[in-house]
C-alpha cells in the first residue's frame, strides 16, 4: 500500500531528492530528467510519479524542505545577539555548502531568499515609512554575500563572515 508517510515511501523520496541534489550540482533544472533520477536511484518511473508530478514539482518540494530546515535552525534565534546569530548562520552554511548551493539553484525566480531578519528591530531603527525597502535591501544584500561566499568555496571563516555582516549592518 502506498500510504503517504510510510517508511518505504519516505525512503524512496529521500533517494529521489538525494539524486536530484547530486544532479543539480553540475546541471541546470531543465537538463535533469526523470530518467536520470531513476537511473541513479534504481527506482521505477512509477515510484517517481507516485511522489512528484514532474521535475519542477520535485524542485519545489525540495526547495520548501530546504527552507523549513533553515527556518528550524533559527527557531531559537536570539535577535538581540546578532553576532552569535550571524556566526551560527555562517557556520551552518560552511558545514552544509551543498545544501545552500542547491537551495540557491532552486530559487531561479529569486522570490524565495534565505534571510534571518528582525522586523521589530528594523521598526525601532527606521521609524519612517520606508521600512519595507530597508528590509528588502538587507535580505537581498545578505543573500548576495552568502552566494558570493559559496561561489568562492567559503574560503573565509564563519567568524570573518559574521564580522563582515556586522560591519555592514552596524549603526543602521
Amino acid at each position: 500500500m502506498n500510504v503517504k508517510n510510510n517508511k518505504r515511501r519516505r525512503e524512496s523520496q529521500e533517494k529521489i531528492e538525494k539524486a536530484f541534489i547530486e544532479l543539480l550540482q553540475n546541471r541546470q533544472i531543465k537538463e535533469i530528467t526523470v530518467s536520470d533520477i531513476i537511473k541513479i536511484t534504481g527506482l521505477n518511473r512509477s515510484t517517481f510519479y507516485a511522489n512528484y508530478m514532474d521535475i519542477f514539482d520535485l524542485a519545489d518540494k525540495t526547495r520548501v524542505k530546504l527552507e523549513n530546515e533553515f527556518s528550524n535552525l533559527f527557531a531559537d534565534y536570539d535577535y538581540f545577539n546578532e553576532r552569535s546569530g550571524a556566526l551560527k548562520m555562517f557556520t551552518h552554511i560552511k558545514e552544509n555548502q551543498i545544501f545552500y548551493n542547491t537551495y540557491f539553484k532552486l530559487c531561479y525566480d529569486d522570490k524565495h531568499l534565505i534571510s534571518v531578519y528582525d522586523p521589530k528591530r528594523a521598526e525601532q531603527e527606521h521609524i519612517d515609512g520606508n521600512i519595507k525597502y530597508h528590509i528588502e535591501f538587507f535580505r537581498n544584500g545578505l543573500n548576495a554575500i552568502i552566494k558570493l561566499w559559496l561561489a568562492g568555496g567559503c574560503q573565509e571563516s564563519p567568524e570573518e563572515m559574521a564580522q563582515v555582516l556586522q560591519q555592514e549592518y552596524r549603526g543602521r
